[in-house]
Formats: structure tokens, C-alpha cells, sequence
């Protein structure tokens, strides 16, 4: 059998950092781990050929080989997701697809004329595939009806990725989370009891990496890296020495809740086994938007004292942000500003609210008649998609403000500066690989922000004081300036479609209330 793996486009995102990729030669963030992933569980004598269509489109010679064609997708990816099952179709190519979106909302890749759709998790329902293409049967859903253990999960197919095209690469140490967030799909993906892979398979998952001569970001790409407080400690602590004996060949990256603050021993370990960045899940500094949403962990203490002790100890922390909870109140974009000039928080990812499939919010606003037309795509372009408690054309001016505010030049730049002189931890010396790409990319940014900007000044000022007194932590400091080239370009976009979709949300509003006057006055008459 002759599989074509194809990995659809990534429209433009706050995640793509499309503007830093291009200054450095690079083509995308991410690679699809779940597909490397799914490859490895496919028999041995199938022939696999992968497209991350990110980095380059298949041929039509790809198209004339395979037998068939396995898609996965994320929702953002969906009008691309659609094409290539039609193309597939179109071309008398079995079409098989799996992956987050088709396993919410199976309906989309069924209408588009998917044959196969291998949903939830592939360790229980790709064998079932399989099972099915062996009696061969032309059509067939399979679902799991239980989660997997994923101690069994294989060694994601690192070799089929043009792997020095990518930003960073993606392993997973556990899935599910342990928390009850009203509008999280996770928990509905892959339930709330984390599972967690053995230390062995993770440092074989990195031996891989190392002997590839990978040395860029490593994103851990858990739900919550500590939803298992046990077993990521008893991981951290046999990476930590591997770690050492090889030089700390690359840094760590990866998500896990607030609560992290609650445990010196998590933190005094993720920063000794080379972790440099973590990305948590803020949202608002609202407690009662907290509370509605069911993110109690999230109040139990100071939101800006938790930020500041997992800063102080070396992390540099990244957020998520949301506008649009229930009951919120005006002016709640404002709050969010001035919690990310505290906090000094560099990447602040602000969303609107959306409700996604299947999560327990969507299924509260279904049975209070509040949803509206449109599928959650988590782009910052994309209006809320239910009807909400104050006024939509406030959330979105607040959300445009705020957005704006945040990517202008200047306040970035001082705010991560103030992120990076918090930090007291000591890191670990993390090997730093200097190539075309970094010398392609750090001239450019100097001369955007050192040279052409009224950053100028300011630019050189931080740099030789980061250089001076926090000499460590020089290279993070340098690459999150370089991710603000991408911020300072995607707002303009961000703006132009929300400001567009204010407009025309205006004019509707306007014309049913003169419809409503209309109606009105007949009726009088």
C-alpha cells in the first residue's frame, strides 16, 4: 500500500509567526507530529511519503503514486482540509482523515466525501482501519469508546519531516487534563485523567532528535505538562541528567496550568532539565469570569504573584487571554492590558470567545438557544460565534484596542525587557546553534528595531543591559524580539477583518431596527 500523508495549510495565525519565519528563512512553526505519529503505527511494509503542505505542496506525481491518502486537520485548517479530500475524491483516491476537527465534527470531512474517518485517538481506532481495509471494505467510521494507554504509543516518524524547515519541533508526554475549563475541548478530546508516557520512550524520542543534530526549540506539546504531578517530576528528573550528558543539546518549551506556582519542586526541576518557556492558560483577571468558567485553580492566589515566581525562577511564561465570558464586564480588555504590563508577560495570545464543539460550554449555550452560525476556528479574525451577555460590538472595539495596544513596538519591547531582568533562577548553559537562519534573522531585526524604528534607541539600551547583567539569558531575550516582528505586522491584519466584520455587524443591527420601525408604524396604522 502507497499512503500520501498530507498536512493542509496553515492560515495565517498569532501561532504562525509568519513575519519572524520569513526573516529567517524558515517555513513553519510546527511539524504534524500526529501524523509522524499515525505513520509509525502503519504496518511496515506500507510505503509512506508526508507533505506538510506548510513547507511544500505534494506533486501530482504524489498523486498518481499512493493508493491513499490519509488527511489530518485542525479546524483552523478546515478550507483546505475540504480541498484535498474532494481533490482525493475527485481523483479516485481512497480518502482517509482523522485528527481534532474531523473527531468533533465528523459531519464536515463525511459532506466533503471522506471515505475512511479514523477518529479519537489512532492507537485504538487506526487498527480498526486497518481491520477494515483488510476485508476490504470501501467505507468506514471508527471510533474508540475507550482512551488509550499510551505507554505503547511508537516513536513519532521524525524522518519523514524536512526537519530543518521548522521553527521548532513537537513531542508529547501526556495527554488529558485534569481541570473542568467550561470552554476546553481537551477534556472532551482526551478526558481529565492525564496519561502520561514512561521516561524511557521520552528520551528515546529525544535521542532521536539529538542524533538528527536537531538544536531549536523542543515544544513538549502537552494539555497540561503537569495534569500528572507524579509522573512529569519522575520524567523530569531522568531527563535532567540526559540533559547534562549531552550539554543540554537543545531548550524545552511547553504548557501546563497556573498552579504551577503551588510547587517549587515542578519548577526547580522543568528549569533544570532545560525548559525555558511555558505557556499558560491566564484568560482574564477577572475571578468571577474565573469562577463562571469553572477555572477555579486559576483563583486560589495572586494571579500577578504566581506569574512573578515562575518568572523569577527562570521561566519565561507565555498566555492565553479571552474576551467575551459571560457576565464580563466593560472594560475588561483595559484589565487585560494593564495585567500584561505587571506581569511584563511578552507573548499575550488574546483571543474572543468561542465555543467550540462539544465542550460544556457550547452544550449550556445550545440549550439556552444562544449559539449562532459558524464554526469556532480559535482565529483571532473569527467573531464570537453565540450571542452574548453584553454588547458584541463593545467586545470587539475593547479586542481591537487591546490587541493593537499590546503589538505596538515600543511597549513591547520595554515589557520584555522587564520579563527578562525578573528572572533570578540560575538556567542550565543551553547549547544555542548558530546557522544561516539565525544570521539571516538577527541582522534583519536589529535593523528593524535598532535602525528604521523609534525603537532605536531603546532597542540597544535593553540589549547591551540584557547582554550585561543576564549574559544567559541573551539568546531567549533576542529571539522573543524577533517574535515581536511577526505581532507588530499580524495586528494590522487582525484590525483591518475585525474592523471590517464591526462594520457590517453595524449596518445589520441598523437595518433590523429600521425593519422593526417599519414593522412598527403598520401596525399602528
Amino acid at each position: 500500500m502507497k499512503a500520501l500523508l498530507l498536512w493542509p495549510i496553515m492560515p495565517n495565525s498569532f501561532w504562525s509567526y509568519q513575519e519572524t519565519l520569513d526573516l529567517a528563512g524558515l517555513r513553519s512553526t510546527n511539524p504534524p507530529l500526529g501524523l509522524i505519529t499515525v505513520a509509525a503505527m502503519l504496518p511496515t511494509d506500507w510505503e509512506i511519503r508526508l507533505c506538510d503542505r506548510n513547507i511544500r505542496h505534494e506533486t501530482d506525481e504524489d498523486w498518481a503514486w499512493c493508493d491513499i491518502v490519509i488527511i489530518s486537520a485542525m479546524i483552523i485548517q478546515k478550507e483546505d482540509f475540504r480541498e484535498l479530500i474532494q481533490k482525493g475524491v475527485a481523483l479516485g483516491k481512497k480518502v482517509a482523515v482523522g485528527g481534532p476537527f474531523a473527531t468533533s465534527i465528523p459531519e464536515f470531512p463525511l459532506e466533503a466525501g471522506a471515505h475512511y474517518l479514523i477518529l479519537d485517538e489512532g492507537e485504538c481506532t487506526i487498527p480498526m482501519f486497518l481491520e477494515a481495509l483488510a476485508r476490504g471494505e470501501e467505507k468506514g467510521i471508527f471510533r474508540a469508546t475507550e482512551k488509550p494507554d499510551v505507554t505503547h504509543t511508537p516513536i513519532p516518524r521524525f524522518d519523514l519531516l524536512d526537519i530543518d524547515d521548522y521553527m521548532s519541533v513537537t513531542v508529547q508526554f501526556s495527554r488529558g487534563c485534569p481541570f473542568q475549563c467550561e470552554f476546553c475541548d481537551i477534556i472532551t478530546l482526551f478526558g481529565r485523567k492525564p496519561r502520561t508516557k514512561t521516561p524511557e520512550q521520552m528520551l528515546a524520542e529525544f535521542e532521536v532528535l539529538y542524533q538528527m543534530g536537531w538544536y531549536r526549540y523542543v515544544f513538549v506539546v502537552d494539555d497540561n505538562f503537569i495534569g500528572n504531578k507524579r509522573n512529569a517530576k519522575v520524567f523530569l528528573r531522568a531527563l535532567i541528567p540526559w540533559m547534562e550528558e549531552r550539554n543540554y543539546p537543545f531548550p524545552l518549551l511547553t504548557e501546563a496550568s497556573l498552579n504551577l506556582a503551588e510547587d517549587d519542586e515542578m519548577i526547580e526541576l522543568m528549569v533544570k532539565a532545560g525548559f525555558a518557556m511555558v505557556f499558560m492558560g491566564i484568560e482574564t483577571p477577572d475571578v468571577d469570569s474565573l469562577a463562571g468558567i469553572h477555572k477555579e485553580q486559576n483563583t486560589r492566589h495572586s494571579l500577578v504573584e504566581s506569574c512573578h515566581k515562575i518568572t523569577r525562577a527562570g521561566l519565561q511564561i507565555m498566555a492565553g487571554f479571552i474576551l467575551g465570558f459571560d457576565g464580563e464586564r466593560t472594560g475588561a480588555g483595559k484589565r487585560i492590558q494593564q495585567f500584561i504590563e505587571e506581569t511584563g508577560i511578552p507573548q499575550a495570545h488574546l483571543g474572543l470567545l468561542q465555543a467550540f464543539h462539544n465542550t460544556a460550554m457550547w452544550t449550556r449555550l445550545k440549550q439556552e438557544n444562544r449559539l449562532l452560525d459558524g464554526l469556532a476556528t480559535g482565529y483571532q479574525g473569527t467573531l464570537i460565534n453565540f450571542k452574548t451577555t453584553r454588547p458584541l460590538g463593545e467586545i470587539v472595539t475593547e479586542f481591537i484596542d487591546a490587541f493593537w495596544n499590546l503589538y505596538e513596538p515600543l511597549p513591547y519591547l520595554k515589557r520584555t525587557f522587564r520579563h527578562f531582568m525578573m528572572m533570578e533562577g540560575r538556567r542550565p548553559k543551553i547549547k544555542r546553534g548558530f546557522t544561516w537562519h539565525e544570521m539571516r534573522l538577527f541582522p534583519a531585526v536589529c535593523y528593524r528595531q535598532g535602525v528604521v524604528r523609534s525603537t532605536r534607541f531603546l532597542f540597544w539600551q535593553q540589549l547591551s543591559a540584557i547582554a550585561l547583567h543576564k549574559p544567559h539569558l541573551l539568546y531567549d531575550y533576542f529571539v522573543a524580539l524577533c517574535f515581536g516582528e511577526h505581532f507588530f505586522t499580524f495586528r494590522h491584519e487582525v484590525k483591518a477583518i475585525l474592523e471590517a466584520k464591526l462594520k457590517t455587524l453595524k449596518q445589520e443591527e441598523q437595518a433590523k431596527e429600521k425593519e422593526e420601525a417599519i414593522n412598527q408604524l403598520s401596525r399602528v396604522s
